[in-house]
C-alpha cells in the first residue's frame, strides 16, 4: 500500500507537470500566434507601401513623358519661330538692298542728264522698306527669344542704314549684349562706342560699366579701375555709380 500511494503521489506530479507544460506551452503558442500576427500585418503594410510605390512611380513615368513631348514641341516651335524670324530679317535686307540699289540707280540716271519721268519707269514701283522703329524693335525681340545672330544682323542693317538716328546708341548697346551674352570680348568694342561717342545718352553709363566688369573677366584690373572711376566721375548719381563704388572696393590690393 505504501507503495501503491507513492506511485499514485508521482501520477499526480507528472500529471502537474503535464497540466503546466500544456499552460506554458498554450502562451508560447499565443505568443508564436501574436508575433505571426504582427509579421503579417507588417507584410500587409510594405505590400501596400510597395503598391503606391509603384503607383508614385507609374504616374511620375506619365508626367516625364508629357512633360518630354511639351518641351519637344516646345522646341519646334521655338525653331519655327526663329527660322521666321531669320527670314523675316533676310526679306527687311533685300528690301534694303534694293532700295538702295534703286537710289544708286536713279542717281546715275540723273548724272547722265535722264529725265525724271524716264527714272520712274525705270525704277519700277517702289519697294516697301521697314521704318527704322520696325527694325529696331524686330532685332531687339529677336535678341530677348535668344536669337543673337539675327539680331545682330538686324541691328547692323539698323546701323548702316540710318546712322544718324536717335536710337544709335540703343542699337549700339544691344550690339553689345548681344556679344555679351556669349561672352566674348566683341561686347566691349560697342560699349565703349556708347561710352565715347554718345556720353549723353541712358545707356552710356551702363555700357561703361559693363566694361569694367569685361575688363575684370580678363583679369586686366587697372583696365577695369579705370572704367569703373569714369562712371563715378561722369555719372555720379547713376545706380551705375553706386555699383562701380562696390567694384572698385572689391579691387583694392
Amino acid at each position: 500500500m505504501t507503495a501503491a500511494c507513492a506511485t499514485k503521489g508521482q501520477v499526480r506530479r507528472v500529471e502537474t507537470q503535464v497540466a503546466v507544460f500544456r499552460v506554458q506551452a498554450a502562451r508560447e503558442d499565443s505568443a508564436r500566434a501574436a508575433e505571426l500576427g504582427r509579421i503579417i500585418a507588417l507584410q500587409e503594410r510594405i505590400l501596400d507601401s510597395l503598391q503606391s510605390s509603384r503607383e508614385a512611380v507609374r504616374q511620375f513615368r506619365g508626367q516625364v513623358d508629357r512633360d518630354m513631348l511639351e518641351v519637344q514641341q516646345q522646341l519646334v516651335q521655338i525653331q519655327e519661330l526663329t527660322g521666321q524670324s531669320q527670314r523675316r530679317l533676310a526679306e527687311m535686307k533685300r528690301q534694303l538692298d534694293d532700295r538702295s540699289d534703286q537710289l544708286t540707280m536713279a542717281a546715275d540716271t540723273t548724272a547722265a542728264g535722264a529725265p525724271a519721268a524716264r527714272d520712274s519707269a525705270v525704277a519700277g514701283p517702289p519697294v516697301a522698306m521697314p521704318t527704322p522703329d520696325q527694325l529696331f524693335q524686330g532685332s531687339l525681340q529677336e535678341l530677348r527669344r535668344g536669337s543673337l545672330g539675327t539680331a545682330r544682323i538686324g541691328f547692323r542693317e539698323f546701323l548702316r542704314t540710318y546712322p544718324t538716328h536717335a536710337q544709335v546708341p540703343d542699337a549700339l548697346y544691344f550690339m553689345g549684349e548681344t556679344f555679351a551674352v556669349e561672352q566674348t570680348d566683341s561686347a566691349a568694342h560697342y560699349y565703349r562706342q556708347v561710352a565715347d561717342r554718345f556720353r549723353d545718352s541712358d545707356r552710356a553709363p551702363t555700357a561703361l560699366y559693363k566694361t569694367g566688369l569685361l575688363a575684370e573677366r580678363r583679369q586686366d584690373r587697372a583696365a577695369a579701375r579705370t572704367a569703373y572711376q569714369r562712371v563715378i566721375q561722369q555719372y555720379p548719381r547713376s545706380p551705375e555709380a553706386a555699383l562701380a563704388r562696390d567694384r572698385l572696393a572689391a579691387l583694392q590690393p
